[in-house]
């Protein structure tokens, strides 16, 4: 699973999120409301928390199985954590390769004719540094 600090970074550089049944997400809420729930790692499921498209925008409703007093945030106030395949997937074409390393896995992805290659113990960090260098890129 990528950082919280990386997903954030994906974030800010623009990458959207639309919910869907599996993904996982960290709330990221005003400093005035306590911070001890950003911690936590929540599931997209329609079961628990299920994406609700409202007139103001997708809220991420939660259906009284936590443990804690909150209905629903919206989008602005989540952090999705993409997954690993959806990581290599949102870098389509530019995708090269992926290999093990002794300690470590290399993604090399190509911009331009120019090949970059990202390395982490974890494929999805690799994998989403190599998505935040193609989106900072294209903007």
């Amino acid at each position: 699973m990528i950082t919280r600090e990386l997903a954030v970074a994906l974030r800010d550089a623009g990458l959207v999120w639309h919910p869907a049944e599996g993904d996982r997400f960290q709330l990221d809420l005003p400093d005035e409301v306590e911070l001890e729930a950003e911690a936590d790692v929540f599931t997209v499921s329609e079961m628990t928390i299920e994406a609700r498209q409202t007139p103001s925008g997708t809220d991420l409703a939660f259906n009284g199985t936590t443990e804690w007093a909150l209905d629903a945030v919206t989008l602005a106030d989540a952090v999705w954590l993409p997954r690993e395949d959806q990581l290599r997937d949102m870098l389509r074409r530019t995708f090269r390769l992926l290999v093990r390393l002794e300690d470590s896995f290399r993604v090399v992805i190509e911009i331009a004719g120019e090949a970059l290659e990202f390395e982490h113990p974890d494929p999805a960090e690799a994998y989403g540094r190599a998505l935040l260098e193609l989106i900072s890129r294209s903007r």
